[in-house]
Formats: C-alpha cells, structure tokens, sequence
C-alpha cells in the first residue's frame, strides 16, 4: 500500500496539538509537523515514490523522474530525501513498521545520494583537469567511507552521517584534451569532496540530503578532507587513538557503487582490520572507553545545564541507546581479534553473535535488543516531529502523547514507565561491563591523575616470602620501565593479592591449601608478561578473574606451568559457567567453523592464521578442563574422556581445513582416515600425551600415494609446528606397518594384508598387542566398518595361548628392566603390581580370549574389560573387580601427583592394597 496522498487529494493540515483523544492509526502520520510540511510542498511529487517500502530502485525511479522534468542533481537529491521520509513516516507510525525497515530506507538513500553525487563531481572535475592516475596508468578511485550508523546501514530518520573520503593511490590527473589543468591526485580528489558536500549537505529551498560530518576522518578537523590509503595506514600505525578503534569498526565503502560491486575497496579491509582487531585479547581499551563515555556524559550534562529537558536524551543519557552500542562495541573489539565470528556492524546481529559465543547470557541480549529497538523507535517519531537531529523527549505534553500513542500506548503514563524500564536494565548492565565510574589510571580529559602510591608501600601488609618477591620488583628495571598508567595496574593487583593473602588456608571445597604458594606462582607467571599490558588490564577489569586464577594456582603446580606456555587462556576465567561444564565436541567444532567462516570472508585465512586459530581454541579448552579437574569438578576418567573427545575433533578440524591446501590434490574430499593407538586409542589422553596414530587411504587413482603422502607431511606438521601459540601434538606414527621404516600413509589394503598376516610382511606380537587400543579416529563410515572388521579379525583369530603368554611375559619383563625402580620404592605405573601389569594382562585376555568371548572385542578400557573378563569367568572372582578398583586409584594417584610435578613413585606400605590386587590379577592370568 502506498503512503503517500493519491493524485489531487488535498494535504492534511491536522497539528499534534489537534491529535483526536483516540486517533485512528492513520491520523499518527497526519499529525506530524514535519510530514504537514511535505504534503503541502510536495503533494504534486509524492506520487513519484513508487508504493511500499522505500528502497535504493524506488528512490532511483522517483530521482530519474525528476531529473526528467528538469530539476537539478541537488534538488533532485533533496527532494527524494523528503519523499523518503513522508512515505517512512506513514510506514513506522500508521502501521508499525519494523525498525530495519525504516533503518534500510535512510541508509541506503544516503548510498544512492553518495554514489550520484561521486559521479557528478567526478565528471565534472574530468571535463577540466582530466582523470586522476595511478603511477601504472590506471585510473585513481574515490573512496567514501561510512562511519557509525552509515557503516552498520541502521541510520536514524535525521542522522548525520559520518564520512571519511579516501582515495587509493597518490599520483596526477590527465590534464583537460590539451593536456592543460593538471592537479595531483589529493587535489584533484580534495576537490571532488567539496562538490559532493554541495550536493549533499548544502542547504538549499528544498532543505538538505545529508548532514555531513567530517571530524573523524584522521587528525579530525585539522586534517585534510581526502587522504591516500597509504597515509592513513600510515597514521593508523603512529597516531592512531584507543576511541578510533570503536569508530572505525563499523566503517565500510559505501561509495561509489562501482567502487563497492568491482571489490577494489576490499584493500582498505587489509589496514583497517589490524587497527581495530588485535591479535590478542585487549582489556586496555575498557579504560579508553570509560574515559570517552565519561566525556560524553560529561558534554550532555553540559547541554542540559539550566535546561533541564534536556536530561531525558533517549540516545545519551544513562541507559540510553549509546550504552547498548558501548556495550556490544567493548566487547567486540576486546575479542574481536581471536574471534572473528564476533566481527559485524549491525547492533542488533553483534547481540546475538555475542550470545552464541557465550559472551553474553541469551536472556541479557534478547533484553538489550529489545531495548534498542524500543529507544530507536522512540528516537525516530522524536524526529518526526520536526525533522530536528535531537534526541531529546518533548516537554509538550501533547507531543509526547502523540509519541507514546504512536508506539502502541494509549498514553504517556505506561509508555514512560516502559522506557524507564529499559534504560534501567541497559544502565544496570552497562554498569556492569565497564564496573561502574573507576578512577582513571593515567589521563581523565587529558588531565594528569594523581600518581599512584609505589609497591613499596604495600610490604608491610604481606606476608614476608611474598614480600620479598615485591620488593625485588620495586628495584628491577623491568618493572622500572614500566608506563605510570601499567605501574598503577600493577600496585593495584598486589594489593588484591595481599587482601586475597588474608583468608585462612584450608583443604575443603572451595577452599585453598597454600595461598602463599598461589601467590608466588602469580608472581612467576605475570612477571615476564608486565609489558604485555593487555593481561594487566584484565586482571585489574575482573577482580573475579584474579581471584579465579589464584585458587587455581594455589591447587597444583602444573597449571602455573600451562598458563606460562599459553598465557592467553586466562581469559576462560572470565567465564561464570567454566567450573560446571564439560568438553562439547560438536559446539567446539561448529566455533571454529565459525571462524573459519569469517577469516575467509576478510581474507584472512592463510595457514599461518589458521594454526594460530587451531592451538588457541585447543588449548582454551584444555585449560577450561584443567580448571575443573584440579576444582574437583571432574574425575580421572572424565579428563581422559574429555580430553580424548578434544584430541579427536582438532584432528577432525584440522585435517580438513589442512587438505585444500595440499597441492595436486585430485579430488574435493580425501578417501582418508586416521587410527589411534595407545592413550588416544584407548581415550586415556592426559594433559601432556603424545598421540599415537597411522594414516591410511583408501584410493584407487594412480596419484594416491604421492598425493597422501605429501598430505601427511603437511598435516603433521600443522598439528607439531610451533607457531607464537605453541603447537597442538606431538605425534607418534611409529605403530605404523613396519614401523619406523615403513611409509607415513600405506593403502588400507596393504595395511590390511599386514594386520592379518596376508603375505611375507606381518605384524608382530606386539603390533596386534597395540590393536587391542586401536579405535577409528577420522575418515568415512565405510571405511571405518572396514577397520572395525580388521581389527576384530586379529583379535579373535586361533593363537598358541603359551607362546602368546610366553612373548607378553618376555616384553614385561623387558620394559621392567628398561625402568628399574629401587627396592624400597613402589612406582604406581611401572613396578611389579603397577598399572602396566594390568595393560598387559588384559592385552593378553582380549588376544586369547576373545574368539571364545566375544564381548572382550570392543575397546571400553582396562577397567571395563577387567570386569567383562571375571564375568566371563576368565578371572577368579573378586580378582578383576578389585584390579579395576586398584587401577582406578593408580591412576588418580599418577595424575595427581604429575599435576604437583611430583614424582609417582610412593614408600610401601603406601598403596599396598593396590599393589596387591594387581599383583593378585598377574598371578590369576600368567600364573
């Protein structure tokens, strides 16, 4: 339905102050002054603006009408403008039109002005001095950047809009046909931007386009109005300012349209990106944003000084539409960096994208969206009074019942209650991010604060080894060096430390037993990261991040040490649901796809981005596992099965994202797969456990083995290669056919034959002891039936029962001597009665056995099958229930003890029981 009077109808001239007392929705639209205005000034081109929803193609037909009849670029442009906004008037307050539809329309009628007039004045400026060169002779392009809400496409009914001109290389124009009038490229271009603010911004009978606004292009008002994408990478990399960040995050080419659809202007993603997204997690910029949110609060209170009317601004004031935008703005760019599936410019998409990335709880953003679209509606028919930029709620008490009644409320009253509903919740959270109004650590409107007390005033309360430790640092020149704003930082987390220091030691839950001890591996670890300002300023951001990371230090030693190599994962601290969850294979699958996703769009998904990408999500999760194993949240087994689940989706992942980058690849998807062995096989992974696994494929083309091979080569590599996150495994392909000497990746039908004796070349003993804990990691179901078949097939087939024991007993024996333990010490994993005692046993039960007792097949663990096994009648009974039991402790105890970085070797008659089942179990199998 069109918005717009049919032909020769006479324009209402209805005032808000002459609003019915019930109105009927179309009387909304009537009722503004604004729209009185265009219905008596342009009834004769309303009509020109084709029915519904105004978009870029009906714009332009309403603007080639126009220029049709005569009218210039300028008026042309301005009168579409005010057509535009009759019809979105009509749309938004007659019949509740959604907030994007209104958003769309204003956005890319700005697109549609822009592009015009880019043409114009470039055409006008070729006619005089010729097109402007590049030094290859190529044309040199304009770019106008979007700011803001132009960026995001989400423009308010009577925004500004924010621009910033660049062009992409310096050089000179042509010169007119006589090639006379030359000018170099930034004139030329410096030039052009005066004709488009005239076309644009200029005020003229018809009122204006655009508002335009300059300031944040570089160096603001003293900079010059057109820059080359080499100055401004240039200033990004010296002068570039923390608030810059959060402006040019939302920035895009929005003309010319040529420009846009060619994809020239994907350059300016190459020196935008790393500006505004670092690589790391960056908490330095809560304080810049807290200190430009202070200033605008600062400024609006200056405003409403002696006016105060002027408090009730929808946008500015507490909990208004700029705290949504500072909340979802702060969190993109702190994280945006690892994890660019948070990159996007709409409001509205960043929420959600927040929410699925467990940043922000799904309740809080579906509140925050709510309460944006509330305000900017609100912010709109604000607008549609008077076609002012204000964001102010009327005083007239007329004017805001028309808004109210226009939004759906039959008056002021619970309309205003429901505004102060949502900017309560906005302020409370916004509150929350940033923790309310900090002193400032360095500037405050460019004001010096006072310079913080030194670290030696804080000795006196802390515990005397701690003590010592600070006051080495009150003397080093590491900690010397140090800006005053990172010296503050610092002071303040030993303070905290020293509070923390206070609390009692305990073994309970929720309790922890050496708090100096956690203090000092605190100390170990942040000392050589006090450059790397971004850690500081987490901790000093969420008190409950420091407190986290202390308890955890305090339980054992080996995350001190795991949190030295990956310092990074502290932030999975910051988490309140961390503690109480487990490893998620296919949510941690689908993250990185994600991200793999949005680093191809940007183009940045080389490999060197993507191993990074890999090691960081893996050892974020091998942390958030550590964290509730030494919690107690989780048991031995729990680990190694989470772990184990984490090791075989980064193989999944990684294998996958690793083969199209494989050269003279034959085919979209490798016929492949990968066998685990040992820990990975069997799912006992620990935190430091090598995986031992063999490659094969299953392809018939003649390239194959060339082909798989180089794959494997590049794919361990990718999985071993240190990058500046460290790597992900160390592997193991010596259980491959052959061993050492054998190929890296063999056919599945040779590794078949050799599996199964098929032929001169034949597995050993020892090999079909290993596939007792192979298991199928990755590759396709048929081929995984296939292995599954193989390795039941070596189980199950007839062997000499004594020579068997006779060949497990001799390796026992071998490796026992390759690990002497002394007399008077029990070795929980090594020692007669220890834990590989029974790996052995049950190695030998399954490859016995298993004909006879088919439920010894399936690769359940050591603890299962020890049970399967005396159910089976195979072991005497209680035997296998209580070696279950003892290896159950054992491994705790192991675990335990390499957490500490303790030795796993006890004094007798520590652990005699144990000893004793397992003992008790070698007798019952080998006699």
């Amino acid at each position: 339905m069109t918005a717009s009077l049919e032909p020769g109808s006479a324009p209402t001239h209805t005032s808000v102050n002459q609003l019915p007392s019930n109105p009927t929705p179309s009387a909304f639209s009537s009722s503004s002054r604004f729209v009185q205005r265009l219905r008596r000034r342009y009834a004769a081109e309303l009509e020109l603006l084709p029915p519904g929803e105004p978009r870029r193609e009906s714009m332009t037909v309403a603007y080639d009408a126009l220029r049709a009849r005569g009218v210039a670029v300028g008026d042309a442009l301005r009168i579409v403008r005010q057509l535009t906004m009759e019809r979105l008037v009509t749309l938004d307050c007659d019949q509740q039109a959604p907030l994007a539809v209104v958003t769309t329309a204003v956005t890319e009628l700005a697109e549609l002005a822009l592009d015009i007039a880019c043409q114009d004045a470039c055409h006008e400026l070729d006619a005089q001095h010729g097109a402007p060169l590049g030094p290859e002779g190529q044309r040199s392009q304009l770019w106008v950047i979007g700011m803001g809400k132009l960026g995001a496409r989400e423009l308010n009914v009577s925004s500004d809009i924010d621009l910033i001109y660049l062009y992409d290389v310096d050089g000179d124009t042509a010169g007119d046909a006589d090639g006379r009038g030359k000018l170099s490229n930034q004139e030329y271009f410096a030039r052009a931007v005066k004709r488009i603010y005239a076309l644009v911004g200029d005020v003229t009978e018809h009122g204006f386009v655009f508002r335009v606004d300059l300031a944040l292009r570089p160096n603001g008002n003293s900079g010059p109005s057109v820059v080359s994408l080499d100055a401004l990478e240039e200033y990004f990399q010296v002068q570039g300012r923390e608030w810059e960040r959060f402006a040019w995050m939302k920035s895009r080419v929005v003309a010319p349209r040529a420009v846009v659809l060619g994809g020239q202007a994907q350059a300016l993603r190459n020196v935008v990106l790393p500006f505004v997204f670092r690589r790391y997690l960056d908490y330095s910029v809560f304080d810049s944003l807290r200190i430009l949110h202070r200033q605008i609060r600062e400024q609006s209170a200056r405003r409403s000084a002696g006016r105060p009317e002027r408090a009730n601004d929808v946008k500015l004031s507490r909990g208004g539409i700029r705290e949504i935008e500072f909340t979802v703005q702060l969190l993109q760019v702190v994280r945006g960096g690892q994890f660019p599936e948070l990159r996007t410019r709409p409001t509205l998409d960043a929420l959600q994208r927040l929410a699925r990335a467990n940043l922000m709880p799904q309740d809080t953003a579906d509140t925050l969206a709510a309460a944006y679209e509330f305000l900017r509606r609100v912010e709109h028919r604000i607008q549609y009074l008077d076609d002012q930029q204000t964001h102010v709620l009327p005083v007239n008490d007329d004017d805001l019942r028309w808004i109210a009644q226009s939004m759906g409320y039959a008056d002021c009253c619970p309309f205003l209650e429901q505004l102060d509903t949502h900017r309560e919740f906005v302020a409370q959270e916004f509150d929350k991010l940033l923790g309310g109004e900090k002193p400032c650590n360095g500037k405050c409107n460019g004001k010096k604060a006072a310079a913080p007390a030194d670290l030696a005033d804080l000795l006196d309360d802390l515990p005397p080894v701690f003590a010592e430790r600070i006051r080495d640092w009150c003397e080093t020149p590491r900690v010397l060096a140090l800006r005053e704003e990172t010296r503050g930082r610092l002071r303040q987390l030993v303070q905290r430390t020293g509070q923390w220091l206070k609390e009692p030691d305990g073994d309970g839950a929720g309790q922890t037993p050496r708090h100096v001890d956690a203090a000092m591996r605190w100390a170990d670890w942040i000392e050589p990261l006090m450059r790397r300002e971004s850690y500081l300023a987490l901790l000093v951001e969420r008190p409950a991040v420091q407190e986290r990371l202390l308890r955890l230090l305090g339980a054992a030693k080996w995350p001190a040490r795991y949190l030295m190599q990956h310092p990074g994962v502290i932030d999975e601290l910051a988490s309140d649901e961390m503690l109480s969850g487990r490893f998620i294979a296919d949510e941690f699958e689908r993250e990185l796809e994600a991200r793999h996703t949005s680093l191809t769009r940007t183009g940045e998904a080389d490999e060197e981005r993507l191993l990074n990408l890999l090691r960081h999500a893996h050892h974020a999760e091998v942390f958030r596992t550590l964290a509730r194993d030494v919690d107690g949240r989780i048991t031995v087994e729990q680990v190694a099965d989470d772990l184990s689940a984490l090791a075989d989706t980064t193989l999944r992942v990684t294998a996958r994202w690793c083969w199209p980058h494989v050269r003279n690849r034959h085919r979209e998807v490798p016929q492949f797969a990968i066998i685990g062995y040992g820990k990975l096989g069997g799912k006992e992974l620990g935190y430091g456990s090598d995986l031992d696994i063999v490659f094969v494929y299953d392809d018939d083309d003649e390239r194959a083995g060339e082909v798989y091979a180089a794959y494997v080569r590049k794919l361990i590599n990718w999985l071993t290669v240190k990058t500046r996150e460290g790597d992900l495994f160390e592997i193991d392909t010596a259980l491959r056919p052959n061993g050492n000497s054998g190929l890296l990746t063999t056919s599945f039908e040779a590794y078949e034959k050799y599996q199964l004796g098929r032929g001169s070349n034949t597995a050993w003993t020892w090999e079909h002891q290993a596939m007792t804990r192979a298991r199928f990691v990755l590759g396709s179901a048929e081929l995984g039936a296939r292995f599954d078949q193989v390795r039941e097939a070596v189980l199950v087939a007839p062997r000499d029962r004594e020579a068997l024991k006779a060949e497990i007993i001799g390796m026992r024996n071998k490796l026992r001597g390759a690990r002497p333990v002394k007399a008077d010490r029990f070795d929980v994993k090594h020692s007669p009665g220890g834990m590989v005692d029974a790996e052995f046993a049950v190695q030998f039960l399954v490859l016995s056995a298993s004909g006879a007792h088919p439920e010894l097949i399936p690769n359940l663990g050591n603890i299962a099958l020890l049970l399967r096994a005396e159910q089976a009648g195979l072991l005497p009974e209680g035997v296998g229930r209580d070696a279950a039991t003892a290896y159950r402790e054992l491994r705790r105890v192991q675990h335990t003890a390499r957490l500490n970085e303790e030795p796993t070797q006890v004094t007798p008659p520590a652990l005699s029981a144990e000893r004793d089942a397992m003992l008790a179990l070698w007798k019952a199998v080998f006699g």
